[in-house]
């Protein structure tokens, strides 16, 4: 069941990119560069604008994940907040955060060693402590995590909800993304995971719907994962639907005009000229891969 809420919760991020700007450009001819240059200008800064726009909003919002309930695996840490009862006795019920030298503080006990021990393994060394110590004859102790503070996963970017992650057992990317609300509108189609010294990985946010589990790795403590904004590619001339759009992983010329609506009956695909980075682009074969901010002009046919 956890697994499809997390699929439906990606689903919903994984939602198309950005919505075409067709009402507001104009289609240009190729004969007239500087119609074209003016169009993608103002879509550039309309584009621009919405990302500051949808960036401070998050920012304006972004809050700390909430915690799952507590594991036999977890391992605890200063922060981290427990919580210890002793049944049928009110003289030892304590609420106790780790502190940086991983100690806590108890009724009769005093300073207790609690971090780098699961809450198993430290709940039978409080008890131990307890009979030892004959404050009680065969206790029935609970030790309850109420906070999860020591071990946590960073989330940041186009996610809806960014922000510190605790993590409580062994969590696969999907997982940590689903808790944070998926990924917004603006997103790239891709995730970032950084952990530890191990190379950066980008995994398809639909490969991590739709694969296997051996295309969703497991997110460790300390672990960063990013969803940049997507960025944007511009094509205006004789297509169907000018404007500005999401760049796609591995998005071809092809895959732009089709993008775009395709090629009108006056447009020709053997007349497309690509601006790169202000340069002229030479011959384009439209399996060829697209980049961002790449400005594509569709020529019209030769009669």
């Amino acid at each position: 069941m956890r697994q499809v809420l997390n699929l439906a919760a990606i689903a919903a991020g994984v939602v198309m990119l950005l919505s075409p700007m067709a009402a507001a450009a104009q289609q240009a001819s190729p004969t007239s560069p500087v119609a074209a240059a003016s169009q993608v200008a103002a879509a550039s800064q309309v584009a621009t604008t919405a990302q500051v726009a949808a960036t401070s909003q998050v920012a304006a919002t972004s809050q700390v994940a909430a915690a799952a309930p507590a594991t036999k695996s977890y391992v605890l840490g200063p922060e981290d907040v427990i919580e210890v009862a002793v049944l049928g006795r009110t003289d030892f019920t304590a609420r106790a955060k780790i502190a940086a030298d991983g100690t806590i503080q108890l009724p009769y006990l005093g300073t207790v060693r609690a971090s780098n021990m699961t809450s198993e393994e430290l709940r039978v060394q409080i008890l131990g402590m307890l009979e030892k110590g004959g404050y009680f004859t065969k206790p029935i102790l609970s030790l309850n995590i109420v906070s999860f503070a020591s071990r946590y996963v960073t989330v940041l970017g186009s996610v809806v909800t960014p922000g510190l992650v605790p993590v409580d057992r062994p969590y696969r990317l999907s997982e940590l993304l689903a808790r944070v609300g998926g990924a917004r509108s603006d997103s790239a189609d891709y995730v970032v995971l950084r952990s530890g010294k191990e190379p950066e990985r980008h995994v398809l946010i639909k490969t991590l719907a739709t694969g296997d589990e051996s295309q969703d790795p497991y997110v460790s403590p300390g672990d960063k994962i990013y969803v940049p904004t997507v960025e944007l590619f511009y094509i205006s001339g004789q297509i169907k639907a000018p404007g500005v759009y999401g760049l796609l992983t591995d998005m071809t010329l092809r895959m732009a005009l089709s993008r775009g609506g395709g090629v009108t009956d006056a447009g020709s695909e053997h007349r497309i000229q690509l601006t790169r980075q202000g340069k002229r682009v030479g011959k384009m074969d439209l399996d060829q891969k697209i980049e961002p901010g790449d400005v594509i002009v569709v020529g019209e046919r030769l009669f």
